[in-house]
């Protein structure tokens, strides 16, 4: 788990947060739950892993407002020899209200974008830390 607050520039004239914001806090889940597990992008795009999105999934359940506190749980879902997706919850952290919840699915390429499997200590860290697969056909 790792916090975020709504900034101003990320709000509409309505007072809401952006629907694009979103992808940031998932963007800040991954990347913490990668490092508080000892990783970081940063050592993995070093070493030649890269993990684009290949897709994502979005729910909308309550807006999130200016200068409001948020929790982004984020969790991995099944993980497969060349492909990884993770989980997301962002919550308003003063009540726990949920506020958006969604995936993102990523393919393990090298370089030069083609498919490659994930080196073994990843694969092997990631499978650890994964939930068990309940989307049969995905990922």
């Amino acid at each position: 788990m790792c916090t975020a607050r709504v900034l101003y520039v990320d709000t509409d004239p309505m007072g809401m947060a952006h629907h694009g914001a979103a992808l940031r806090w998932f963007e800040q889940g991954r990347c913490e739950w990668l490092r508080q597990r000892g990783r970081t992008y940063r050592d993995l795009e070093a070493a030649g892993t890269l993990l684009p999105i290949y897709e994502l999934r979005v729910r909308y359940r309550r807006p999130a407002r200016y200068d409001e506190l948020l929790a982004i749980h984020t969790e991995l879902g099944p993980v497969r020899p060349v492909r990884v997706v993770f989980r997301y919850r962002v919550v308003r952290q003063a009540d726990g209200v949920l506020l958006v919840e969604g995936e993102t699915h990523h393919a393990c390429v090298d370089r030069q974008g083609r498919p490659w499997p994930l080196p073994d200590d990843l694969h092997a860290l990631l499978q650890a830390h994964a939930a068990p697969s309940n989307d049969a056909g995905h990922a």
